[in-house]
């Protein structure tokens, strides 16, 4: 919808938009008392006598927004935020064509997502089930109005009439014009130049496909049931029982018995027909509104403003990555058919159930690489204090942990971080959801609860963003310690978090991660290479009884032990992000969605396809990725020339550092991304650089093979 379409380009997990709270412009305080190093905010012995013995007295709602003390609250703040739009769009309505049009269309976008994206982020997290209804509520009736903007002919009027007068086009800055783009780009993909019957058509099928990927998603994860009596003795209580049945709620890709991940796989996957009736209605839908609204596919709709730009790109880009990895994919396959054949000689031809479990087991056989050995040497508050002094040497920025108010969050074990420059001064602020609880997802990631914007009065309205991870709680003798992989994913999250901070648009319409996905996960993948990096991680892994640092051996280990089979795992995304565009492609569909599965799982992923098994109809990504499952190799193609060319020889380069935030972060999506891009790098890459990157990442490093053989 046009006034939330930023939210919409944003991460399909940062769902965030804005809510209003104090406005501090930058460099406008100096470092606060109520504020204590990172490390210590997460460190147990520290964290209770630090912040919560100094919560203010003061109450408040919900990040500091007072209205959102109570769930009540929710009513209050919508009604307030309709109020202030319905103002908003008569002064658009009746403003000459000039900056000051998109200056409000933004002001309605913000007064809009200030609720709709905080409500977004409630209604997942919060542990009370009456603020969680409360949100669902707000958001509801706030995309119901959305609706209505979408096709109100006036509103898209005033912007028509100033993207039609050159003279003022001509006087905005490169930012101004493009926002001024993206907004009527916006109201284009909802039909407004259709006539009345088609755009009522095109509002229809919005609400529907929004409808059927509500199901859908739901369904993904809904658990198959079979009769108890159908499975081998041996192998039941693998399974929840159900009186005479049992449910079967995911593949056990990790269980070392085959018979129990090819149980799990057959039943898991067995077709539901609801399911996938919705898959169909929802690809059929989403094709005829693309074609209402003027464009071939689904995927050239989707596609529009990418890195990619169009559905060919996409698909020369998955060809070539394909091909180029297709020999070693086929040598992966030969040494896990090696491994099952030594561990299971009676059945040793490779299923799709074995990829996941056999590039473990090898993984960990060559390299020892026990997440054990690793935990105590990653402690959440030392991992917070290596993101701090990165940050510090790369960026000039500093994280405080600062007390809150009663109300302002939602579990007393969250806490907020205060984001510094050097000579900016305050910049923003993270919540960090970081630890397990009954009813909390359990998915990694970042929203955005409030986006930066220039505000009328001149200040900047500061970003909050919330990082949601799923760690668990310190014990009495230790702290909460972080597997390597949860400390990658912690980086991760941590790189869109820096995004949001540092994207510091005039417009919130395009702060941080609001902008194309294929290029909204490079800053967190490029973290991840961060987290690789030896002369990073020996700043901040000690044990934390001894003080030892991590050995650079295991360091080394750890790094290579991702490139075992890793091909392959590269080759299933591919299959992927294939099976994706084509779904989204030309319909009618040649095909049933189960038999283009087939060919596309038999000629681009090569593991043979399963009889009676529809894995499309768990694929979640189709709705929040739909036609863009392909950017996370993009991204991570992006990234991984950015690592090599600017940081591999110096991971704490400071003149580095201030060209990735001016070039990549400052811009959010202000600026088309494949100049953002050029600029980093200093030259156009072309989709066979990209591939190249990837590929190149498989190689493994010679100086660690000889070490450790």
């Amino acid at each position: 919808s046009a006034m939330l379409a930023g939210c919409r380009r944003a991460l399909p997990a940062a769902l965030g938009r804005a809510l209003r709270g104090r406005a501090v412009g930058p460099g406008r305080r100096a470092v606060s008392t109520s504020w204590c190093p990172v490390g210590a905010a997460f460190d147990a012995k520290q964290q209770r006598q630090q912040l919560r013995g100094s919560t203010a007295d003061r109450e408040t709602g919900l990040f500091g927004v007072p209205e959102l003390s109570c769930p009540e609250g929710f009513q209050e703040a919508q009604d307030k935020a309709l109020q202030e739009s319905e103002q908003l769009v008569q002064k658009a309505c009746s403003t000459p064509p000039g900056p000051e049009t998109i200056m409000i269309f933004d002001q309605l976008s913000d007064s809009l997502c200030r609720v709709a994206d905080l409500a977004d982020f409630v209604k997942i997290a919060h542990p009370d089930f009456a603020f969680r209804e409360a949100a669902e509520e707000a958001c509801r009736n706030i995309g119901t109005v959305v609706e209505k903007l979408n096709t109100d002919v006036e509103l898209c009027q005033s912007l028509r009439r100033l993207l039609a007068d050159e003279i003022v086009m001509s006087s905005l800055d490169p930012e101004t014009r493009r926002v001024a783009e993206l907004f009527m780009f916006d109201f284009e993909i909802s039909g407004i130049h259709l006539d009345e019957e088609k755009r009522k058509k095109a509002v229809n099928l919005n609400v529907r496909i929004l409808d059927l990927c509500n199901e859908f998603l739901t369904g993904t994860h809904i658990p198959n049931k079979i009769d108890k009596r159908v499975l081998p003795e041996h192998i039941r209580y693998n399974f929840t029982a159900e009186g005479n049945y049992l449910q079967v709620a995911g593949l056990h890709a990790d269980c070392p018995d085959d018979l129990v991940r090819e149980a799990a796989y057959k039943i898991f996957l067995y077709p539901n027909a609801e399911q996938l009736s919705r898959l169909e209605e929802l690809l059929a839908s989403r094709n005829s509104l693309a074609q209402l609204v003027g464009y071939d596919t689904f995927a050239h709709r989707a596609l529009q403003g990418t890195m990619a730009k169009n559905p060919e790109t996409v698909r020369q880009f998955l060809e070539k990555l394909s091909e180029q990895l297709s020999k070693r994919t086929q040598k992966d396959f030969e040494i896990m058919t090696k491994m099952k054949m030594k561990l299971n000689p009676q059945n040793s031809k490779l299923m799709p159930w074995d990829h996941p479990y056999y590039s473990g087991v090898i993984r960990a056989e060559r390299y020892n690489i026990d997440p054990g050995l690793y935990c105590p040497f990653f402690s959440l508050g030392a991992c917070m204090e290596g993101l701090n002094s990165l940050f510090s040497q790369l960026l000039g920025i500093s994280l405080y942990a600062e007390q809150t108010q009663r109300g302002e969050v939602w579990s007393e074990d969250v806490r907020k971080l205060a984001v510094v420059h050097e000579t900016e001064g305050l910049l923003g602020y993270i919540y960090c959801d970081f630890f397990q609880r009954a009813d909390k997802p359990h998915q990694d990631c970042h929203f955005t609860v409030r986006g930066g914007r220039l505000r009328e009065d001149g200040e900047y309205q500061l970003p909050v963003v919330v990082l949601m991870l799923s760690l668990p709680h310190s014990t009495r003798g230790a702290p909460t310690l972080l597997s390597p992989g949860m400390m990658e994913n912690l980086f991760h999250e941590m790189g869109h978090a820096m995004h949001s901070m540092l994207g510091r648009t005039r417009y919130q319409h395009v702060t941080g991660t609001r902008c194309p996905t294929d290029f909204a996960e490079v800053p967190s993948i490029l973290m991840e290479y961060f987290a690789n990096d030896y002369r990073v991680v020996n700043q901040f892994a000690r044990h934390y009884k001894t003080g030892q640092p991590l050995p650079k051996n295991m360091v080394s280990r750890l790094c290579e032990s991702k490139k075992v089979c890793a091909a392959a795992d590269m080759q299933l995304q591919v299959f992927y992000a294939a099976l994706d565009q084509i779904y989204h492609g030309k319909h009618p569909l040649e095909k049933s969605t189960t038999e283009i599965l087939k060919e596309i799982q038999e000629k681009v992923y090569g593991l043979p396809y399963v009889p009676n098994t529809a894995w499309q109809l768990r694929f979640s990504h189709l709705v929040g990725y739909g036609a863009k499952y392909y950017s996370y190799l993009m991204s991570r193609a992006v990234a991984s020339m950015v690592w090599k060319q600017c940081f591999a020889k110096d991971p704490f380069d400071r003149a580095m550092g201030e060209r990735y935030r001016r070039e990549m972060l400052a811009h959010g999506g202000g600026k088309e991304p494949i100049l953002m891009v050029q600029g980093m790098l200093q030259k156009s890459p072309s989709v066979e650089d990209f591939v190249d990157a990837l590929v190149s990442d498989l190689d493994q490093d010679f100086e660690t093979f000889i070490m450790d053989s």
